[in-house]
């Protein structure tokens, strides 16, 4: 698997969130998946200046014992009481494009590892900057299952 680095809103969304709190959708029988993001805070490295390194990890496990294909990725970055920075979306040609395997198999799971380099402009936003990252996936007999998680980022 090659290791590449998302865009800065992918980013913002993954290391600026509140607490874990992922869901997991799907249907009795058919295929499901649950994300998490290690670690849980991201720890932001200052390099210099206004440049941090954020390493961290995305896993996304399935969990309902069939063959998942990761539909999308959806990313939304929001500020303070909910006003939303920006919102990405990935489908699976995009994520392959990236290096990335899209497809799990039953019980088993895919690992995405960045360590984006990005400036961030003013520190305050290491507080007051959420996001959630959703996935959507199907399963081998096409049925549908998404899973959402949150994460924080400290300094």
């Amino acid at each position: 698997m090659k290791h590449r680095t998302l865009s800065f809103t992918l980013l913002l969304t993954l290391i600026a969130c509140g607490g874990a709190q992922p869901g997991v959708t799907s249907v009795p029988g058919h295929g499901a998946v649950a994300i998490e993001v290690i670690p849980n805070p991201i720890v932001a490295t200052l390099v210099s200046g206004k440049t941090y390194d954020f390493p961290f990890e995305v896993v996304v496990r399935e969990t309902g014992g069939r063959a998942t294909t990761v539909q999308r990725i959806t990313a939304r970055v929001t500020l303070g009481g909910g006003l939303t920075l920006a919102t990405e979306t990935w489908d699976a040609n995009q994520i392959r494009a990236l290096g990335y395997d899209t497809t799990i198999g039953p019980n088993s799971e895919v690992r995405y590892r960045f360590s984006p380099r990005k400036e961030v402009p003013d520190d305050r936003l290491f507080g007051g900057v959420t996001a959630e990252l959703k996935v959507d996936a199907t399963d081998d007999t096409g049925a549908a299952t998404s899973a959402t998680t949150v994460v924080t980022v400290t300094r």
